[in-house]
């Protein structure tokens, strides 16, 4: 099959770019150096021109299977024949130290431990996204693929051969027999510059494994569920991106919220919203210090206000603040799904509720992280009154849409808790503040929501206003404080959320659409599958209800262990969840694994000991 699912892919990382390896062997997708770097491998998004590096035994007809080593991001895919039982040990080195040199590069190490197993290697790489071509020379250990932009080194244990653009091995090994195989960046064209010999592979994993549970170890959750919290912290962790603090909101592009549709997005940068939502789900495991990096990335964007006083919405892991869309026209997309983006253009859209989701954060941060400064609390400040401007200006709202802006009620929701964590933190810290006027904003974007955001005759909390559509961010009211979980309000809003889509409602066998498409216009063709964050919101809400209905509180548990079941083989999840159960959009997403951590931690604190 020319595409895998994509579901049927594993990620290794090392806090700087990223790589998908199927279940057959290939890595199909990896950007490098950086994540937001032109690909290298992007087979994934066209099977003949995007370049892959495979590694599987001949004959092909074989049984896989793939795992983590345990509390690590180190992979492992395993193939069964009827000679032998051989495995491939995928993972980019990391150090003790973060920030050491060793990360720049994958190892792979092909073992057979059982029987007989021949194998075939084959590594043809397509650079920038295959638009430029490259050249090969040998040397004694491997090869140099190079182009005017990037130079990259395969080594090798075993003897190499080029065949056209790419390298090819074919090699046999016996029970306890071992190849290693590193693909690595280079600092110039001269062979003795490369990272990491072949040689030093078992060093190397030695000391990533040891990297990878020496971070997990901090974690400080301890209740149900307990591994797919930590998968969930380990894929965040590699969303992040060392040098500056920042947390892609995926690793991948254009991967297809619609199959075949037009619904392709580029998630490789730091969207204010899934930031701050990612550090108030690493906070509450006790990962503190990169709450304190992501701070200090947010500070550096604060620094860098529009003209207006206000934040993009968005922006590049380096800072960067444009991020031009393009259609990539020679790719024909996973399995044609067309156009494949590169870059987002959503970047300069109005979405007014990143304040609420970025003063939460803040005030999370500096109460159970690290009281933040005096200096960072002016920048904060000259939001909170940017906020008290515009609040009633129409936007994109959270879901980005390219049909128009409207008053979105998730937008109103989260300008009152920009405001309400602004007061909270002025108060807490006795910080000075324009608390009479921060106060009579709050209070009349309230009155103004459950006014024009409620619907009577739904009886339902609606996505716009003049609108009488569900949407799925209005289950945020609860766990936002902003109504009481057991309001009357809040639980009318539930049970309308809990109906079918063909009852007005948002929920399809336990999973939950942000949106329904057929009355809510967003300016695009197509479908999409539910939205795995919201099935998590749902179970949060569900959640807080239950502490006094105990009926809700199981009704959380069940579609919270229904939800863990969509997670692919090793845990992970992508954007969406399609009508079979399939993974659809971009993978993995940090924005689905925060919610899982966050929903983890509030359901096993109901259900108690």
């Amino acid at each position: 099959m020319p595409y895998q699912p994509i579901e049927n892919y594993g990620l290794i990382g090392n806090m700087r770019t990223t790589a998908l390896v199927g279940m057959n062997g290939a890595i199909d997708w990896l950007c490098f150096p950086h994540f937001d770097s032109p690909s290298v491998f992007a087979a994934i998004l066209d099977d003949g021109k995007g370049g892959r590096f495979s590694i599987a035994p001949i004959p092909n007809h074989v049984k896989s299977k793939q795992y983590y080593w345990p509390d690590t991001n180190v992979l492992v895919t395993r193939f069964h024949t009827t000679d032998g039982v051989g495995r491939v040990i995928d993972f980019m080195p990391v150090g003790k130290d973060a920030a050491d040199c060793t990360q720049h590069g994958i190892v792979r190490r092909i073992q057979t431990i059982r029987g007989t197993m021949t194998f075939r290697l084959d590594c043809r790489p397509s650079f920038n996204y295959g638009r430029t071509s490259h050249t090969i020379s040998m040397d004694s250990s491997g090869a140099i693929f190079q182009t005017p932009d990037l130079s990259l080194r395969l080594g090798a244990t075993i003897p190499l051969q080029q065949q056209g653009d790419a390298l090819i091995a074919e090699f046999t090994l016996h029970e306890g027999e071992s190849v290693d195989v590193c693909l690595q960046g280079m600092e110039s064209d001269d062979p003795s510059s490369r990272i990491f010999p072949e040689s030093h592979a078992e060093e190397l994993f030695t000391q990533t494994v040891g990297f990878w549970r020496g971070w997990l170890s901090k974690c400080t959750y301890s209740g149900r569920w307990r591994e797919m919290v930590h998968r969930s912290a380990l894929v965040l962790k590699l969303l992040t991106f060392q040098p500056t603090g920042a947390i892609v909101a995926a690793p991948t592009c254009s991967l297809p919220e619609d199959m075949g549709g037009e619904r392709n997005w580029d998630y490789r940068y730091t969207w204010i919203r899934d930031a701050a939502f990612t550090l108030y789900g690493l906070l509450r495991i006790g990962f503190t210090e990169e709450a304190s990096q992501f701070m200090h990335w947010l500070e550096a964007r604060c620094h860098e206000l529009k003209p207006d006083g206000s934040l993009q919405i968005m922006y590049g892991i380096d800072g960067r603040h444009t991020l031009s869309e393009e259609t990539l026209d020679h790719l024909e997309g996973y399995r044609g799904s067309s156009p494949v983006r590169i870059g987002n253009g959503a970047y300069d859209q109005l979405q007014l509720d990143i304040y609420g989701e970025l003063l939460d954060s803040v005030y999370l941060y500096n109460k159970y992280g690290t009281p933040i400064s005096y200096d960072l609390w002016k920048h904060l400040r000259r939001l909170i009154n940017w906020v008290c401007d515009n609040w009633q200006r129409t936007d994109e709202g959270v879901w980005e849409v390219r049909g128009g802006q409207q008053h979105f009620v998730y937008s109103k929701l989260m300008c009152w808790v920009a405001l309400d964590r602004g007061i909270r933190l002025a108060d807490k810290r006795s910080f000075p503040a324009d608390r009479d006027r921060w106060l009579k904003v709050r209070d009349t974007i309230y009155e103004e929501i459950m006014e024009k955001g409620w619907d009577a005759k739904r009886q339902a909390f609606i996505q716009r206003y003049g609108s009488d559509s569900l949407d799925a961010a209005n289950l945020m009211m609860s766990l936002v404080f902003f109504v009481s979980p057991t309001d009357p309000r809040m639980l009318k809003t539930l049970d309308a959320t809990l109906q079918s889509p063909e009852k007005g409602g948002l929920v399809s066998n336990g999973l939950v659409y942000r949106y329904n498409i057929a009355e809510s216009t967003d300016g695009l063709s197509g479908e999409e599958g539910t939205f795995n964050i919201c099935t998590f919101w749902l179970v949060e809400a569900l959640t807080r209800a239950g502490q006094s209905d105990r009926s809700r509180l199981e009704e959380a548990r069940l579609l919270f262990e229904q939800m863990l079941g969509y997670a692919n083989h090793l845990g992970l999840y992508a954007e969406e969840t399609g009508h079979h159960g399939e993974a659809l959009g971009n993978f993995p997403q940090a924005f689905t694994h925060l919610a899982l951590i966050s929903a983890a931690f509030n359901l096993d604190r109901a259900l108690g000991k």
